[in-house]
């Protein structure tokens, strides 16, 4: 045991290891949102590769939470490990909750309404990082489900890959790697 001493008062350190349990913490104005609830994460560790030029649902890269509260918000983040075909290709990512796009930019023209983009300036040995955040306010308390969604910009012959580069080989040079979906409820 350890002692400490201040102003002629001793105890040990073993009188002070105790469990703090609270309803809730708040601020010196009584204040009690901006905390995190709960988390939900999912890591996927497959690859996943499409040539769809319209968005699909990326498989394994979804998470669902219920909020406590219709007044909390849903943090959602994603990091993703990409490749494209080969120099000039692209793909875009985006972030769905149920059915509805949330997090993406705003419309101009024809482009692309996503959350991220990655375009490719070597020929499929790079794999790229794209991750994004996005505060979103649901305001439901039923469970809703947060995906990702992918697309290729060029056709069948131009896919994409998750966890892994486009060129293969069986060797130390050639990895596979990891994406993860992350969910954090927020107290409003």
């Amino acid at each position: 045991h350890w002692r400490y001493s201040n102003c002629s008062i001793w105890w040990e350190l073993g009188d002070l290891m105790s469990t703090l349990r609270v309803d809730t913490i708040a601020n010196t104005a009584g204040v009690t949102n901006n905390r995190v609830l709960q988390v939900v994460s999912t890591t996927k560790t497959d690859t996943f590769s499409s040539g769809s030029t319209s968005f699909v649902d990326v498989t394994g890269m979804s998470a669902n939470i219920t909020p406590a509260s219709a007044n909390n918000k849903i943090l959602v983040s994603y990091n993703l490990n990409v490749s494209n075909p080969g120099a000039g290709y692209s793909s875009s990512w985006k972030i769905v909750r149920n059915s509805t796009d949330i997090g993406i930019g705003d419309a101009s023209g024809s482009k692309i309404r996503t959350t991220s983009q990655v375009w490719a300036d070597t020929y499929g040995f790079v794999i790229w990082h794209p991750n994004a955040s996005f505060l979103d306010s649901p305001s439901s308390t039923s469970q809703l489900t947060y995906k990702i969604q992918a697309m290729t910009h060029y056709g069948a012959s131009f896919p994409f890959f998750l966890n892994r580069g486009q060129a293969e080989g069986d060797s130390a040079h050639y990895g596979r790697t990891i994406s993860t979906i992350t969910l954090m409820e927020i107290a409003g």
